[in-house]
């Protein structure tokens, strides 16, 4: 009796089994209704990863067409300036100084303005007072061009161009604090993708224009000076659409850009206690002048921003000065383009090299990796131009070559500091105060550019190159010193 008992169970569980009424088997429908759920995540996955590389897309579209527009432009007015007056350079330098002052005086003020308004004017501003004074300044240049010889009228257009310059160049600063360093931070939040590899990606394009639009200005300008105004006119013009366009679908398609944080006022009501002389007002003008430059230096990145500031004070780069001097101990306009395209590569390996090592040692301790190889670099550099320097024309070229190799390889470590400082720039300064604080950063870089151009002005023989080289080593080693301590 006890056998059937027992057995009875058996045999119901059997029967549950085969009726497929057991818990542990599957349901009947079950697999029809979890394949749609593996379906529907699968899909949400691709939609994901569909709408964050369209956004990158727009998003780097837009990018490119400033920065390409921004580069032949500022490249295309020197060539355009020496050919309204040949035989001087007076003109181009004062332009190029004019620019910079500009930009130490005024973009302070300006990205504390950016953090107070609509991302989306902002940005579609900055595209409009980019694009306006380009075209006027081409149309400018080209009257500049029809005239002979230096005149009144001739001084007066050129006075113009250069003022137009300015709202160019600080247009252009506010569009590249608020990409850079704020649009950039929101995207990659809400597309969950990793700040640093963004960055890279957006300073990658910045080095490609940096070096392909002078080439392809300077390759039109080698055939008609007239044809390549007319070509910078067409393409701002042209391309203003298209990127005031992207921007916008990118701004639409991420709704975090669209909320503002709000703006907690430091300083105390107007209405409390109005100013009661013109005094008064000039001093309370003279605070908000002071006050981003107070809050840049109690920042905790003061010390990082500030040392990548100081490597604007420097010769040891491809810009004018080093180019001169290169053209100088007998190097072709050739040479020194392929120079430039080395030193590009270069800085293209730090965009990519810099994001690795920012995930595995972290963005502080990388950054002093990179910037003690520059240092190593130059130092090297500046040994061997020492070294080598002995005042005779015979060694001149092999003076010049310990440069171009030590400048070269600097380059690496340059950018990849620079791109670890804007890492810790987005990640410790408030969202109401990150445009604020990068353009008092480039106003401090220009002011640090001006004097280098003042150094070379004060020793503007080339054998006396080896002065400014000195300078800027020192101005490396301070800024080893800082981020050492």
């Amino acid at each position: 009796m006890a056998e059937n008992e027992t057995s009875i169970p058996e045999d119901a569980s059997a029967l549950q089994s085969d009726n497929g009424s057991s818990p542990n088997a599957p349901l009947l429908g079950e697999n029809t209704t979890r394949a749609p759920s593996h379906t529907s995540q699968s899909s949400t996955q691709t939609h994901a990863t569909a709408r964050s590389t369209s956004i990158k897309r727009k998003l780097y579209i837009s990018h490119f067409l400033s920065t390409w527009n921004s580069r032949m432009f500022e490249f295309g007015a020197v060539l355009f300036l020496v050919a309204a007056f040949p035989g001087t350079l007076l003109y181009t330098s004062a332009y190029a100084l004019v620019r910079s002052l500009a930009v130490a005086l005024l973009s302070s003020a300006l990205g504390r303005r950016i953090d107070r308004f609509d991302r989306l004017k902002v940005l579609r501003s900055s595209i409009v007072w980019q694009r306006i004074p380009v075209a006027a300044s081409c149309l400018i240049i080209l009257l500049l061009l029809s005239q002979e010889g230096v005149s009144l009228s001739s001084n007066a257009l050129f006075a113009c161009a250069s003022l137009l310059a300015c709202v160019e160049k600080l247009a252009s600063v506010a569009n590249t604090v608020a990409v850079e360093r704020d649009w950039v931070v929101i995207i990659s939040d809400s597309l969950e993708i990793p700040r640093q590899d963004l960055n890279a990606s957006m300073r990658r394009i910045d080095l490609f224009c940096k070096l392909i639009a002078p080439l392809f200005i300077s390759f039109i300008d080698s055939y008609s000076t007239k044809v390549a105004v007319c070509t910078v006119f067409g393409l701002s013009t042209v391309w203003v659409v298209v990127e005031y366009l992207a921007i916008a679908q990118v701004y639409n398609a991420v709704p975090e850009l669209k909320i503002r944080p709000t703006h907690e006022q430091s300083e105390q009501p107007s209405t409390l206690q109005p100013p009661s002389s013109s005094s008064s007002s000039s001093s309370s003008s003279l605070q908000n002048l002071l006050r981003p430059w107070r809050e840049y230096a109690s920042s905790p990145v003061f010390l990082a921003s500030f040392s990548l500031s100081l490597l604007y004070l420097t010769v040891l780069s491809f810009a004018p000065q080093m180019i001169t001097y290169l053209l100088y101990t007998g190097f072709t306009p050739l040479q020194v383009s392929c120079m430039r395209i080395a030193a590009v590569i270069s800085e293209l390996c730090g965009t990519m090299v810099a994001p690795a090592a920012m995930r595995r040692v972290g963005p502080v301790r990388a950054g002093l990796w990179f910037i003690n190889w520059q240092f190593g670099s130059l130092a090297a550099a500046a040994g061997g131009f020492l070294f080598f320097d002995n005042g005779q024309v015979t060694n001149s070229k092999v003076v010049a070559v310990c440069l171009i190799v030590g400048v070269t390889l600097s380059r690496l470590g340059l950018w990849g500091f620079d791109l670890n400082v804007q890492y810790l720039v987005q990640k410790e300064t408030t969202p109401t105060q990150r445009a604020q604080f990068s353009s008092t950063e480039m106003a401090l870089q220009s002011v640090f550019e001006m004097l280098s151009f003042a150094c070379t002005i004060v020793f503007a023989r080339p054998e006396q190159f080896k002065y400014p080289v000195l300078r800027a080593s020192g101005a490396y080693v301070a800024v080893c010193g800082e981020e050492g301590g």
